[in-house]
């Protein structure tokens, strides 16, 4: 038996112990890339949970990786350890959507998110 349980715009994921979660950034929780809506912050031995909306749709954010240039179609990664949007691929890096608003002055970008199924990839296939 299967059933609809949500529209999928958003999961609920773990907060790890001695992490800080501020609403409205983006974090990689559980395997799920998304923005936060709520804050949490855990200490040792505590986890919680937090919502992340993993819906996709276009996002405006200044939480890039400012040397970065960010033009119009460039693909967004997100780099784990800075936790930080970027344009770099490589060092674990993970692709997570496409500039649709290039970096302003006040280094903000537009952004659609892409869809939270990442695909194995088998250096053997073309």
């Amino acid at each position: 038996m299967g059933r609809k349980v949500s529209d999928g715009r958003s999961v609920r994921v773990t907060v790890p112990q001695n992490t800080t979660i501020e609403a409205g950034k983006f974090y990689l929780l559980d395997g799920f890339f998304g923005l936060a809506v709520q804050s949490v912050t855990t200490g040792p031995g505590e986890t919680a949970e937090v919502i992340l909306i993993c819906e996709q749709a276009e996002y405006e954010t200044s939480q890039i990786t400012t040397s970065d240039a960010f033009n119009k179609g460039d693909s967004v990664y997100w780099n784990d350890t800075t936790k930080l949007l970027t344009t770099q691929s490589g060092s674990g890096n993970r692709l997570v959507g496409r500039v649709t608003q290039a970096k302003d002055a006040n280094n903000v970008i537009w952004f659609v998110l892409g869809p939270q199924v990442q695909l194995e990839v088998n250096e053997n296939v073309l």
